[in-house]
């Protein structure tokens, strides 16, 4: 099982590079959506051989404005903040999500802030203020978006365990899919000047995004989850954002400072408290 965690953690890690270079073949929104249009198709298909059932009624709403969180709202975000920052950094910083659904949580379901939650809040913050104050190689703005972005996840996935906690995962996974797919495609078709280039490289990226990091690593992950923990699995991933910053580092050639090695360090290490909790 920890194979497939790690296999998991390469394919996901390694996306935030290859997002990152998708930039220099598509305008951000148009890639997002083909990424979903490819990655929902593919699931689609998967529910219509195995004849899924749909998911009840009540949940349809719920699994549409999670969906327009989550997929058209801040995968958008991600995918323009490597317009700003390496993909190291935006790798770790899509990473503090788990932090902003603690925060969430209190808030809206009522969950209890213990010590050892509030110290890993405290600890990732603390990280996230050094990574605001090194050199970053890029701009500020897209520190605060990479941040919006997590905040954004965060809220999807309380809403999900709030009134989606009795839907079957694949078939919420596959409809979140399809509807923020659709709304990014009235969004990115209607309202966006797009640009795109079908080079080798551009095609590459964008199926790798929908057919691996999406379509496939999602059928990875609820394996996963079926076969282990799910508090372990959670942990396990926060090699993703490592493979996110080694990546950048290796591949692209991005910059890696002291400064911004014990900032990264204290994001994850806060995490890891706070899941623990």
């Amino acid at each position: 099982m920890f194979q497939l965690l790690f296999a998991l953690c390469l394919i996901w890690g390694f996306n935030f590079v290859v997002m990152k270079t998708a930039n220099e073949y598509f305008s951000p929104e148009l890639f997002v959506t083909l990424r979903f249009i490819l990655g929902a198709s593919i699931l689609f298909a998967y529910a219509s051989i195995r004849k899924l059932h749909l998911p009840k009624r009540e949940f349809w709403i719920w699994i549409a404005i999670t969906g327009a969180l989550q997929i058209s709202i801040g995968a958008a975000i991600v995918q323009t903040c490597f317009k700003y920052l390496s993909a190291g950094l935006v790798s770790v910083l899509n990473y503090t999500m788990p932090l902003w659904v603690i925060i969430l949580a209190r808030i809206f379901l009522g969950e209890p802030l213990t010590k050892k939650k509030i110290i890993g809040i405290v600890t990732s913050i603390l990280g996230v203020a050094i990574l605001m104050n090194v050199d970053i190689s890029g701009d500020i703005f897209g520190v605060f978006l990479a941040i919006l972005g997590a905040i954004v996840w965060a809220a999807s996935n309380v809403i999900t365990k709030k009134k989606l906690a009795k839907c079957d995962p694949t078939a919420l996974t596959t409809w979140q899919m399809i509807f923020g797919a659709i709304f990014l495609a009235v969004y990115t078709f209607g309202f966006v000047e797009n640009h795109v280039d079908w080079s080798f490289i551009g095609i590459a990226c964008l199926a790798y995004n929908g057919i691996i990091a999406s379509a496939l690593a999602f059928f990875l992950w609820i394996y996963i989850l079926e076969h282990m923990e799910a508090g372990k699995a959670s942990i396990s991933v926060l090699g993703v954002p490592v493979v996110g910053v080694i990546g950048g580092v290796l591949i692209l050639g991005e910059p890696f400072t002291i400064s911004m090695a014990i900032g990264m360090l204290m994001v994850l290490s806060g995490i890891v408290l706070v899941q623990h909790s």
